[in-house]
């Protein structure tokens, strides 16, 4: 060990318990990290060929714009509900506001692949939503709610809203309730208030939330799986569809691009949202 790091280490002895975590970080993450850089650029031959195949590939690019398109809309739709929902929690009495918090928790709780068969029950054909919809006469044929686009949203809103929300409630708790009501003394009317005082003041929150979901709905899996259109499917979809093919070198440069798609969009992010913010704001709430 160096000099400097010696000094470091003296400095703050407590980080001698960081080392398990980042021996497991190495193992876990960087060596599987390694291999597939490698095998991208060496499998089955040594070059940029699976690079130049996947953005030749008409069908890396129209999947790549589905994965946007589905990360923003689960996104756009998980931040509809999230902020409504978190400023009735900041607003309620303290026994409601952990149970609101519990409803949403509990689901966060069980398995993804259980919660995910359970909406292929609910939104098949002959499920709760197309029977209730024909029973009060909206529809007269089932709406096509699995294996669609609008299925794999719907489950994944369910699965992601807790990152979307924790980040959002957090960020409104910290806002001080005396600029809002100082605006009311002003004359501010209640939607001016919260116009003008709190929602920039838990914007935020908003973004950190934004930026947990978008990312994460990048690399989903299961949901799109089971409920999703396989015509449409997303990049992680493919990679996995490419592996079970053994082409593991195109598969591994996949998987790499989208791992560097993401990187692009945290720094992009970065200029808007303090990361910090995005990893305190669970443990604040």
């Amino acid at each position: 060990m160096g000099l400097s790091a010696r000094r470091f280490v003296r400095r703050d002895p407590w980080l001698w318990l960081t080392l398990p975590i980042l021996l497991f970080l190495g193992v876990s993450f960087l060596l599987p990290l390694y291999e597939v850089v490698e095998r991208s650029v060496a499998d089955p031959r040594l070059g940029l060929d699976n690079f130049t195949e996947a953005f030749g590939s008409t069908q890396f690019r129209r999947v790549l714009v589905t994965t946007l398109l589905m990360a923003g809309t689960v996104t756009a739709v998980c931040a509809l509900l999230a902020y409504p929902y978190a400023y009735m929690m900041v607003h309620s009495s303290g026994r409601v506001a952990a149970l609101m918090l519990v409803a949403v928790l509990l689901p966060f709780w069980s398995s993804v692949l259980v919660r995910s068969y359970s909406w292929t029950v609910i939104l098949q054909d002959t499920g709760i939503v197309n029977s209730l919809l024909r029973d009060v006469g909206l529809i007269d044929e089932p709406l096509p709610l699995v294996r669609s686009f609008t299925g794999a949203t719907i489950g994944m809103v369910h699965v992601l809203l807790p990152y979307m929300l924790l980040p959002i409630y957090a960020a409104m708790r910290r806002v001080d309730q005396d600029l809002v009501k100082a605006a009311s003394n002003l004359g501010a009317p209640p939607f001016h208030a919260f116009r003008h005082v709190f929602l920039p003041l838990s914007l935020p929150g908003v973004y950190a939330g934004c930026l947990l979901v978008f990312v994460i709905t990048l690399g989903f899996y299961i949901t799109p799986a089971l409920l999703g259109n396989p015509r449409q499917m997303m990049l992680s979809q493919l990679v996995a569809q490419e592996i079970r093919l053994q082409n593991w070198g195109l598969g591994s440069a996949m998987a790499l691009m989208l791992l560097v798609v993401t990187l692009v969009l945290l720094v992009v992010a970065a200029r808007f949202v303090r990361i910090r913010d995005v990893v305190e704001s669970g443990t604040r709430a």
